[in-house]
Parts: C-alpha cells; structure tokens; sequence
C-alpha cells in the first residue's frame, strides 16, 4: 500500500463511521416521534381523539376498499385485534380520503368489523401522519403516545404480535 493509498482511508473511514452514526440515530428519533394529535370520526358519528387513546397501545391502520393487499389483511387485523383487546389495544381503521363512504359503511357492516372505522373524508389524518399515500399503512403506536413502528403494506404479522405483548406489558 503506497502512501497515497493510505491518505484517503482514514478519513474515508472516519465519513463512513459518521454517517453509520447518524443513520441510527435519525432511525432512532424518527421511531419515537409522537404520534399527531387528532380526531377520528367514525363511521358511527363517534368522536376518538388521539388524548382519550393515551396510556393504550394504538394500532392506526390506514386501507381502502379498493386495496387488494387492504381487503387480504384485514381478516389478520381481525384477529390481531381480538387477540390483544383485551389486555388493552384499541385499533382505528382509517379509510382514506378516496374511499367512496358507501362502500366502507358496506365493508365494515359485512365484515363485522369489531374496531372502530374512521373516515379520513378530507384527507386530513393522512397528512397529519406523515402524508399517508400508500395503503395499507399501519402505525404501532404506545401508551406514551410514541410511534413504534410504521408497517408499509401487508405487515409481518408474527413480528407485529410480538411487538405488540412488548407494548401491552410495558408502563406508561
């Protein structure tokens, strides 16, 4: 190794450490960035805000109707949700500002949906979470009223329940 070879890799090194700590780093600040303080209508006409769901691990899950991959996991949010009600998870479905109100009515009627399915008439919510344009998309969020975890499509789902035990036996 000639002397000029040397020259550029202690300080390439050094570039690389950086941004390998910065890299986690903004992983890590984005991962606990507080969830929007908002309000939920439901398709009931029922007012959630995000204060009355503080101390609970959240699940935000926003679909549509017309989203193949939507309409395949939800029979597994379902079940997630009936799995972990109980020990305190609340869950809001959020249909998204294109999603025709008629045919969310008719899902959740004909799915039996057992959490609550909001409207996102405006698009507001979508926004507010962070500019929410692919569907599904599905926010962890914990009692402290953090983001634990974004889920962009179809989330792992044992990864997701495992997750969620940690949440659920963890204090505020």
């Amino acid at each position: 190794m000639t002397a000029s070879t040397r020259s550029w890799i202690k300080p390439a090194a050094i570039g690389a450490a950086v941004l390998a700590l910065a890299g986690g780093a903004y992983v890590a600040v984005f991962s606990q960035q507080q969830a929007p303080d908002v309000t939920f209508i439901g398709i009931d006409g029922q007012k959630i805000s995000s204060q009355d769901l503080r101390g609970k691990v959240v699940m935000i899950n926003f679909w549509a109707t017309s989203c193949t991959t939507c309409v395949k996991e939800m029979p597994q949010m379902v079940e997630t949700y009936n799995k972990y009600k109980g020990q305190g998870l609340e869950f809001v479905a959020v249909a998204m500002s294109y999603d025709r109100p008629d045919y969310v009515l008719n899902y959740a009627a004909t799915r039996q949906l057992p959490f609550k399915v909001a409207l996102d008439a405006g698009g507001d919510l979508a926004r507010q979470f962070g500019d929410v344009a692919m569907t599904p998309t599905t926010f962890v969020i914990g009692k402290d009223g953090k983001i634990l975890k974004r889920y962009l499509g179809e989330p792992d789902f044992a990864s997701l329940h495992a997750l969620l035990e940690k949440s659920l036996h963890t204090q505020a």
